[in-house]
């Protein structure tokens, strides 16, 4: 008789815990976000939008879901031109590592060009829609040049350096043909090593890539054509698919990170602040690009 007390408050308490749980779980799919607490088997998606500025939190991410044994297979969503060389190879390198313990399949949404597109090329598989722009397989530096109006203004600029070259690409006086040189050997590589690794996650012939990798870009139905992308369809025909390379039912459950699925408002933020700080980059010229032009 004594025992029956804890056993009622037991009761008693594991049953708010199921309430509070199937509260939280309905809730969240009445108004439209998602959870990560359905159980069993679960697609996990990571987004990609705007300008690649930085790596970090994607890859958190992917780390995130390599790590939940109920994720089985991953959908990157990618709405993007591209950016800066150094973060698209990081995303594209844990891309290629992660695919290798659980399908990842890209889903490419309007725009998945040049970074964009290097990031998709480590997935598995690639969905994109008929209408997508993609390729863009290229790399691009620019310098603004001020030396005329600075002139006219009556300012100078003064340097004083160790080296011929350590103030190349300044923006107070003309290139030297050298510089060029320099700068054009260095995109040179870079392209290669785009080029590499498109031919790498694609499993395509590296001169077939190369003979395509001069910065055009391609409908996503051309893309197909070119083995560049797998197959046509939305978000919901790459969650379909990464499920069904994972061997999971139909319908699968779908998860987004934490507090990570987009409001339009969020979305609206996220863009202007990545168009800010892309212009600012343009202004300061730092650093190569994976970058589609065409986003300006």
């Amino acid at each position: 008789m004594k025992k029956r007390p804890f056993l009622l408050a037991s009761v008693l308490l594991a049953g708010c815990f199921v309430f509070f749980l199937a509260l939280a779980v309905t809730v969240a799919s009445f108004v439209g976000q998602p959870t990560n607490l359905v159980i069993g088997d679960k697609i996990g998606i990571v987004e990609i939008y705007g300008v690649i500025a930085d790596s970090k939190q994607v890859i958190e991410q992917l780390h995130d879901f390599r790590d939940n044994d109920s994720i089985k297979a991953l959908v990157l969503r990618i709405d993007s031109p591209g950016g800066g060389v150094g973060p698209s190879q990081e995303i594209y390198d844990e891309v290629l590592a992660l695919d290798t313990l659980k399908p990842i399949v890209v889903s490419m949404g309007s725009v998945a060009a040049s970074g964009g597109y290097y990031v998709a090329a480590a997935a598995r598989e690639i969905v994109a829609n008929p209408g997508t722009i993609t390729g863009s397989i290229g790399v691009i530096m620019e310098f603004a040049n001020f030396q005329e109006l600075l002139e006219k203004i009556g300012l100078s600029s003064v340097v004083v350096k160790s080296g011929a070259y350590k103030d190349i690409g300044s923006p107070t006086r003309e290139m030297s043909i050298a510089e060029k040189e320099i700068l054009q050997d260095l995109i040179d590589d870079v392209h290669s090593q785009f080029v590499s690794s498109v031919a790498e996650g694609r499993e395509l012939d590296e001169q077939a890539v190369r003979s395509i990798a001069d910065g055009r870009i391609f409908s996503g139905r051309k893309a197909m054509q070119l083995g560049l992308v797998d197959r046509m369809g939305n978000l919901q025909v790459a969650i379909d698919r990464a499920a069904d390379l994972a061997g999971l039912e139909a319908d699968p459950k779908v998860v987004y990170p934490p507090g990570k699925k987009p409001r339009f408002i969020d979305l609206f933020i996220e863009e202007t602040l990545n168009r800010l700080h892309y212009a600012l980059q343009k202004q300061r010229s730092v650093g190569l690009q994976y970058l589609w032009p065409g986003f300006d």
